[in-house]
Formats: C-alpha cells, sequence, structure tokens
C-alpha cells in the first residue's frame, strides 16, 4: 500500500512538473513598440518571441519589464488570461477577428486577406466598417496597424543594429 501511495505522489509531481517546461521560440528580436490605446499607452523597446502559433511580447520601460502580452490559446497580459474574443472585447474592438492580435504582433494578413494589396516589400490592407477604420501595413518587417474609429495604433518597428 506504502508503494502505490509513493506512486501516486510521484507521478502526480512529475505531472505537474512536467507542464511547466518553458517554452521554445523560433523568433527571438528586440523591437520598437509603440501602443496608443484607450487602454494602454506603450512607447519603447521591448523583445518579441514567436513561434507558428503563438507569440510574447514584453515590453520595458527604462529596462524594466512593464507588461507582457502572451498569445496562443489564450491571450495572457499582467492581469490574467482571457480568450481571444474577450482579449478583443476588453482591449481591442468586439468586431475583430480572434486572431486579429496574433496576426498584427507576427505580421500576417489580417481579415483573411480583405483588401490585401502586395507591396515590393511587404503588404498593406485597408479595412473599413460602421465598426472600424483600419490602415494596416506591413514594411521590411516594420508592422503599422492603426484603426482611427476605435483609437488604436500599434507599430512594432525593427530595431537598427
Amino acid at each position: 500500500m506504502r508503494y502505490i501511495y509513493m506512486g501516486l505522489i510521484i507521478g502526480m509531481s512529475w505531472i505537474v512538473l512536467g507542464g511547466c517546461a518553458p517554452k521554445s521560440y523560433t523568433l527571438n528580436e528586440s523591437r520598437f513598440f509603440i501602443i496608443k490605446s484607450p487602454k494602454l499607452k506603450f512607447a519603447d523597446l521591448g523583445y518579441i518571441r514567436s513561434n507558428e502559433d503563438e507569440v510574447r511580447a514584453d515590453l520595458f520601460v527604462v529596462g524594466k519589464l512593464v507588461q507582457s502580452i502572451e498569445v496562443s490559446t489564450l491571450v495572457c497580459v499582467n492581469e490574467g488570461c482571457l480568450s481571444k474574443s474577450a482579449f478583443n472585447e476588453e482591449y481591442l474592438s468586439p468586431a475583430y477577428p480572434d486572431e486579429l492580435i496574433l496576426n498584427v504582433l507576427l505580421g500576417r494578413p489580417i481579415f483573411n486577406k480583405a483588401s490585401f494589396q502586395r507591396t515590393d516589400t511587404g503588404f498593406k490592407q485597408a479595412l473599413t466598417s460602421a465598426d472600424y477604420n483600419i490602415a494596416y501595413k506591413v514594411d521590411n518587417g516594420d508592422i503599422y496597424f492603426k484603426d482611427t474609429q476605435n483609437r488604436l495604433m500599434i507599430k512594432i518597428l525593427k530595431v537598427q543594429e
């Protein structure tokens, strides 16, 4: 009987510890972030780490981490984790598709490539509806997203080395 309990304890400890392995990202770059929204205002250096389905943006002010945004199945910020639609409703706009923040942080097309135009150095999209007025552009790896109707701007610029 004592061995069964020890096996359960060891087995449970392994499960708990096994879930805490650090994530492996294929991209790890420093970037200059400018974020202006009704809920968040930020302009300074940060790091963006990503793989195909996940992204993490760590935002620093004078070398101190002030905000993390991690997007995988949920969107996690310093205040806690939310579903993607709840994050959009709280921080962006409820009219946005769930994958919008992931795609913007990764510099991928949004809204299923609606109004997509390829340029020599990237692409651009202009999207208008009753709920948003978006100008989105990726140019040489620099990302620019602006929604004038929802007073939201995100710029993620490469850092010159």
